[in-house]
This record gives structure tokens, C-alpha cells and sequence, in this order.
């Protein structure tokens, strides 16, 4: 019987297996179906952005027809010879679009005879007014019936795609629900897939703990010898991919932060269209997979400050608050053998700072104080009040006389000769070994702290430790208080009228999720997928009221699109967006002034409060 066990277990497992496997072949034939009806409805939506084209095209054609008759003056045909030499070919692409509907394509050509006739009666009028001939008063009455004509067909074709777009629509939110129920079975196959193998595992490791005790207690020595190994090993690693992680984090932070995007904004808006009598396993799953997306944002922009491409961002910081939170986090990565004190003195100023950088430039500190005992010692981090007065403003050039706030780490190491002091700020100086650092840690720390304005100093002798200290600049005015994660609001800003927003966005489902998003708090929405689309749409649209653009995009980037469009309509508002600042917005490591941006990823909170700033800002 117990021979016989074993086999059964394995014979249960597999027929679970065989089962997780259909289901997900079923997850994934619905997936790919559920593509094909989205693909419908963006040919749908790509047939009516078409026949607006053509509209567009040939009502141009007529104004510039009026403006030769008037005028006679040759560049008002312009857009006349633009239509007269490209409606052949848009009819032929609209025709390819539906050629999968003949009730469309016999509409298409019927439409294609209709611009035919316009342009025969256009041609003629222009012809008699080159020939200096006088125009018949009743010869426009057919010109107007043939505009009507052409108008009504065209209205009638987009009635029929709007049809087919809300039957797909429907399909697709149909092929949606199969989807999502597909994948909760298969994850719940997982599940008990798991357990079913988890409790065989459980029981064979019980048969054979007695028989290998011996053997794992003397495995069990190996494992931590080659832990603490592998432990001073990844010490020495790190330091070495310092470098390595600055060069990399800008090429990821893009794409990563666009994923993540989608992530929070879908959960977002998932969470808010549940209804009020949800089950609460469903809205706390939700809300664990938004705390994850969260943090998995907070790292990116941690990596994004620590390789300096991420434009600072200073604000009124309570230190001794930041000094305090950091206590646990420096004692685990400082290790036992340094002992970690905080001293923080009452009554502290508030500094005007960006707090993610000083919490990074304290830990570089820390660790290089760490690095300068390595037989241990005490590790000493102290904040106060400074003020820096003319004399010593003087000496150093940078300076500016004033109240700063300052951060001290002092360490009991080995400490430096004045020469090391002198170089200690150099990029890649480094008086360690080879391949046990890179010599960055302390120039980014005094790179950042130049860069707010702030000043940095060491103190040290052989033999008798190092104390490095940080001047902050002081914060004035009115105390501020540090920032709280907001709750999901109940009510968000909205829309206040008819106001029309221009999405702007390479990805996309980037894009969609702004839409949609923008469209759930009653704003009208154009969208385009680049910046020569975005211009088009603009020649099109008149009443864009905001354009929100993403700033990394191929051909025609944010910045340049927004001078584009504000050379023609100086008071469209713009709201950037980004995973990743380049210099197109960003120089000296600070916002641009006046620029209105939002970094990704972004709540529908954040995104309708601060699209609802822009538009309420009175105008430059």
C-alpha cells in the first residue's frame, strides 16, 4: 500500500497538470480572439478617421476654389491641387479598408464618382475666372447640392461604421469577461496544482529528514561558510555595478515606467467602477496589486536619483524626520560589526531639499564610513542648525553667507591624509583596492548637494576617522508638512464644460489608458499616436483647450510638438508626461519654468488633479 501511495500522488498531479494545460490553451485561444475583435474595432475607428479626412480634403479644396474666384491669386489652389491630385488614391485606401464590406465598398465607389463631379464642377469654375469670363450666379447651385450630397454620403458611411463599431465593441467586452474567467480558473487550477505538489513534498521531506541529519547538519555548515562568502563577494559587486547601474537605468526607466502606467491607471479605474457591494476579497486584491505597481515605481525613480537623470525636485523637508526613518534601514545595510547612532538635535530647521536624493547622498556616506573600518568601529549620523558667515564664505567660494541645516556622519576608521581630502571629491578617485569601488559615491554626493545650492566639507586625520558634513539650504516661510499618500478621492476634478484634450502618446496602451481615463472624467479626447499625427489633428480640431504629450517619442518629441502648436496658438496649455526626463524639459537638473509636468506612472488622481491645474492656470 505505501509503494503504491507515491504512484497515485503522481498520477493526481498529472491529470492537474493536464488540466492547467487545457485551460490555459483555452485562456489563450480567447486572448487571441478577443485581439481580433480589438483589431475590428481600431479598423473601424480608422475607417471614419479616414472618411473625416476626406471631408476635410475636399471642403479645403472648395474654400480655396472661393478664395481663387475671389482673389485670383494662385496660392489659395494650394489645397485645391492637393485634393485634385491625392482623392484618387485616399478613395482607393478607403476602399481597401472596407473591402471586407460590400455595402461599403459599393458606398466608396458611389463616393468616389460624387468627388469626381466636385472636382469637374471646381475645375470649371476656376477656369472660366482664369479666363477672365464672368460666372453665372446660378452655376454655384450645383456645386452646392454636390457638397450636400457628398456630406450626407459620407454621414450615412460613418452611420454604418459606428454600427459595426459598437457590435465589436461589444464582442470585445464580451471576449473580455471569457478572458478574465478563463485565467481566474487557471490561476485556481495553479493553486491546487501547488498544494497537491506542496503536500507530497511535505511528506517525502519528513521520510527523509531522519535518515539525513547528519548529513544536513554538515551541509548546513558549507551553506554558511559559503553564505558569508558569497555575502563579502556581493559587497564587492555592488560597488563595482555603481557605474554599470546609472548607464543602465536610464534606458529601462522608459519602457518600465510606460508598463507601469498601464498597470496603476487600469487598476485605478478598476477599483473605481467596482460597485459598493463588491466582495472585499476582489477590492483587496486590487489594492495589493496597486501597493506592488507603487513600489515598483518608487524603485525605478530611486534608480533614476541615484544615476542623476532624474531632474530634483526640492521641497520643505523635515530632516530629522528622514534621518530617524533611515535608522533601521542603515543598521541592516551597514551590518552588526559597526555600531549606528543618530543624534538629532530640537528645535531643527526644515531644509529646502529634495528628500530621495538626501536619503541616497546620507547612505553613500554611510557606506563609505563603513568601508573606512574594516574592523569595525561607530558610525555616528548628526543633524543641527548652521549658520555659514562671510569669513567662512570667503574661503570658499560656492558658498553663499546664510542658515543652513546640517547633516553630519561621523566614522572612527582609519580616516585621510590631506591629500586624500583634497581628491576626495574626484570622479573615480578612490583610495581602495582594485575592483573594490568605483570613486563615485562621494562625487555624486557633492555634485547633488552643489547642485541645491548647498555646500559639503570633510573633516579628517589619520588615524582618527572622518566627519563629512552636508550644509542644506534652508527652508523659509511658512512651515509645510511633509507629504501624505492622499486617499482615493471620492469626487476628482473634472471636466467643467466642453473642454477638448489632445492625447498625445507612442504606446499604445499607454494611450488608451490615458483616454479612457480622461474620458471617464467628462473631457472630450483626441488622440494621436506621434507628433506629425498630433499636428494634423490640431490643423483639424480648433478647440483643443490642453495638450497632454508624452516627451520621449520617435520623430517629433513633446517639447518640439509644443512649440510647434503654440506657434500657431499661443494659449493651448500643455501638459507634459514622461517615465524618463531628458534635457527636452530638464536642464541644470531642474524643471524648465513654467512647465506643467507629470511623471509616470500616475493615478487618476494625480492625473485629474493636476490636468485640472492646467486648465484653471491663468494664461502666460
Amino acid at each position: 500500500m505505501n509503494a503504491l501511495r507515491p504512484e497515485r500522488s503522481i498520477v493526481v498531479l498529472l491529470l492537474a497538470l493536464a488540466t492547467v494545460v487545457v485551460a490555459v490553451s483555452g485562456t489563450i485561444w480567447l486572448y487571441r480572439s478577443q485581439q481580433a475583435e480589438i483589431g475590428w474595432v481600431n479598423h473601424t475607428l480608422r475607417v471614419e478617421n479616414r472618411l473625416s479626412v476626406i471631408l476635410s480634403r475636399v471642403q479645403a479644396a472648395e474654400s480655396a476654389q472661393r478664395g481663387y474666384m475671389l482673389t485670383r491669386q494662385d496660392p489659395f489652389l494650394g489645397p485645391f491641387d492637393a485634393f485634385k491630385t491625392d482623392w484618387p488614391r485616399e478613395i482607393a485606401q478607403l476602399r481597401e479598408d472596407v473591402r471586407d464590406n460590400p455595402e461599403q465598398v459599393q458606398a466608396t465607389d458611389r463616393l468616389g464618382q460624387m468627388l469626381a463631379q466636385r472636382l469637374t464642377l471646381l475645375e470649371g469654375g476656376i477656369e472660366l475666372r482664369r479666363r477672365n469670363r464672368p460666372v453665372d450666379p446660378n452655376a454655384f447651385a450645383p456645386g452646392l447640392m454636390s457638397m450636400a450630397g457628398i456630406h450626407a454620403h459620407i454621414t450615412a458611411m460613418k452611420a454604418r461604421e459606428t454600427d459595426l463599431l459598437r457590435l465589436r465593441s461589444m464582442e470585445a467586452n464580451r471576449l473580455t469577461f471569457w478572458v478574465t474567467a478563463s485565467l481566474s480558473v487557471s490561476a485556481a487550477l495553479v493553486i491546487i496544482l501547488g498544494l497537491l505538489a506542496l503536500r507530497n513534498a511535505r511528506r517525502r521531506m519528513i521520510e527523509a529528514v531522519a535518515s539525513e541529519r547528519a548529513l544536513a547538519e554538515a551541509n548546513a555548515r558549507l551553506v554558511s561558510e559559503a553564505e558569508q562568502r558569497t555575502a563579502m563577494e556581493a559587497q564587492v559587486r555592488q560597488l563595482q555595478k555603481m557605474e554599470s547601474i546609472g548607464q543602465l537605468t536610464g534606458g529601462i526607466a522608459h519602457d518600465f515606467n510606460n508598463m507601469l502606467a498601464v498597470v496603476i491607471g487600469s487598476l485605478d479605474m478598476a477599483r473605481r467602477r467596482l460597485p459598493a457591494d463588491i466582495d472585499r476579497r476582489i477590492s483587496n486584491g486590487l489594492d495589493n496589486a496597486t501597493e506592488g505597481a507603487q513600489r515598483a515605481a518608487q524603485l525605478t525613480a530611486r534608480l533614476l536619483a541615484f544615476s542623476r537623470q532624474q531632474p530634483l525636485a526640492p521641497q520643505s523637508t523635515d530632516v530629522n524626520k528622514l534621518v530617524g526613518g533611515m535608522s533601521d534601514m542603515l543598521r541592516r545595510t551597514i551590518g552588526e560589526r559597526v555600531r549606528v547612532e543618530s543624534v538629532l538635535a530640537g528645535g531643527l530647521w526644515r531644509a529646502s531639499i529634495d528628500p530621495g536624493q538626501l536619503e541616497a547622498a546620507i547612505l553613500n556616506l554611510c557606506v563609505n564610513g563603513r568601508d573606512a573600518m574594516p574592523d569595525g568601529g561607530r558610525l555616528t549620523v548628526e543633524t543641527g542648525n548652521a549658520y555659514l558667515d562671510d569669513a567662512y564664505a570667503a574661503a570658499h567660494a560656492e558658498v553663499v553667507p546664510g542658515q543652513y541645516v546640517l547633516v553630519s556622519v561621523t566614522d572612527s576608521g582609519t580616516g585621510m591624509t590631506p591629500d586624500v581630502v583634497e581628491r576626495a571629491f574626484d570622479p573615480f578617485f578612490t583610495t581602495k583596492g582594485v575592483g573594490k569601488g568605483t570613486g563615485l559615491g562621494l562625487s555624486q554626493v557633492f555634485g547633488f548637494v552643489r547642485q541645491s545650492h548647498g555646500h559639503v566639507k570633510i573633516y579628517s586625520e589619520p588615524g582618527q576617522g572622518s566627519t563629512i558634513k552636508i550644509y542644506l539650504p534652508r527652508h523659509y516661510g511658512v512651515p509645510v508638512a511633509d507629504p501624505v499618500a492622499p486617499a482615493i478621492a471620492l469626487d476628482l476634478p473634472r471636466a467643467q464644460g466642453d473642454e477638448i484634450i489632445l492625447v498625445v502618446e507612442d504606446e499604445d496602451r499607454v494611450r488608451h489608458m490615458s483616454v479612457d481615463s480622461l474620458r471617464e472624467l467628462g473631457y472630450t479626447i483626441v488622440q494621436a499616436a506621434d507628433g506629425e499625427q498630433a499636428l494634423a489633428m490640431l490643423a483639424i480640431e480648433p478647440r483643443v483647450d490642453l495638450l497632454f504629450t508624452d516627451i520621449v517619442m520617435p520623430g517629433i518629441n513633446g517639447r518640439i510638438l509644443a512649440d510647434r502648436a503654440r506657434a500657431d496658438r499661443p494659449e493651448l496649455r500643455v501638459l507634459y508626461t514622461t517615465g524618463y526626463t531628458r534635457n527636452a524639459i530638464v536642464h541644470n537638473g531642474m524643471l524648465d519654468p513654467g512647465v506643467a509636468f507629470l511623471a509616470k506612472p500616475f493615478t487618476m488622481d494625480q492625473l485629474a488633479g493636476k490636468v485640472r491645474q492646467v486648465l484653471d492656470e491663468e494664461p502666460a
